[in-house]
């Protein structure tokens, strides 16, 4: 029966998501347990585009991600992929009407790693709204579960929070993607003429969208509101690490959180949400 295949593809999302980000596998843990493997499923499909074209470097990344949409377009066309990753997707694409839209704007974001080493200010703000908001907007979709009107009125604020995780993974990996990739995403960004007054002005675009996006979780659902939270209060915790790091240490080594920090901070997170202190 098919609804094996099925169950075992959402596991596999799971595992991928799990295998690749703590973080984000520890939110969503929290959600309400029938939002968790469709999120997965997102985080999966998402996690699998942006590794072929970051890590696969001894392949050919071109041909791998070309075939990879194609495989991706087959998916939802058939509602089924032999591929489980996208077998669980095109589930929740189809289940919690996703728009085709968000899934071909992230498709793009990932193909402009293949190609664009330097970002001006439009080029940027398009692939930040094709890695980031648009993810966001996916598991949006799930959250309000076809809650229309709920969904327009999150819809602006839940970008804005993916556009600040979305940049402060740029601040994290800043060294690692210059080096290792050639990278550079900031707006007229030159790595050597990196400062504190750079970086300040980089952390007040990031302060204004965090500050957005919380609007956001004090309207979700209960399911969902403590799961996001949960992220928000983890990336938010790396981001006052990162504005704490001279910009001098900060292209030098990759700021983290330390396993037993996260735990603090799951702690911290239940008992502000529990006596509503966000």
């Amino acid at each position: 029966m098919k609804i094996i295949y099925d169950n075992v593809s959402y596991k596999v999302s799971k595992l991928f998501t799990e295998a690749y980000s703590t973080s984000f596998g520890l939110g969503i843990s929290r959600l309400g347990e029938e939002l968790r493997m469709p999120v997965y499923a997102i985080y999966g499909f998402v996690r699998l585009a942006d590794e072929i074209v970051d890590s696969f470097h001894d392949y050919n990344k071109e041909e791998l991600f070309k075939r990879f949409c194609l495989e991706v377009d087959r998916a939802l066309e058939e509602k089924i992929s032999l591929n489980p990753i996208l077998n669980s997707f095109q589930e929740v694409v189809h289940k919690y009407h996703i728009e085709k839209e968000l899934i071909d704007t992230f498709l793009r974001s990932m193909e402009m790693d293949l190609t664009e080493k330097q970002y001006d200010r439009e080029s940027f703000n398009t692939y930040v709204l094709g890695s980031a908001e648009v993810v966001g907007l996916m598991c949006l979709r799930v959250f309000v579960n076809g809650d229309e009107k709920s969904y327009q009125e999150l819809k602006p604020l839940g970008m804005s929070l993916g556009a600040a995780y979305q940049k402060i993974n740029f601040l994290r990996d800043i060294k690692a993607d210059f080096e290792g990739m050639g990278r550079e995403y900031f707006p007229c960004f030159k790595l050597e003429n990196f400062d504190d007054k750079e970086k300040g002005y980089i952390e007040k675009e990031i302060e204004r969208d965090f500050k957005t996006g919380l609007q956001g979780i004090r309207k979700l659902p209960a399911s969902s509101a403590f799961g996001v939270y949960l992220s928000y209060v983890y990336y938010y915790s790396l981001f006052e690490r990162i504005r704490k790091t001279p910009a001098s240490v900060l292209i030098t080594k990759r700021i983290r959180i330390p396993d037993f920090v996260k735990y603090l901070l799951m702690l911290k997170a239940n008992f502000m949400y529990k006596f509503k202190m966000i």
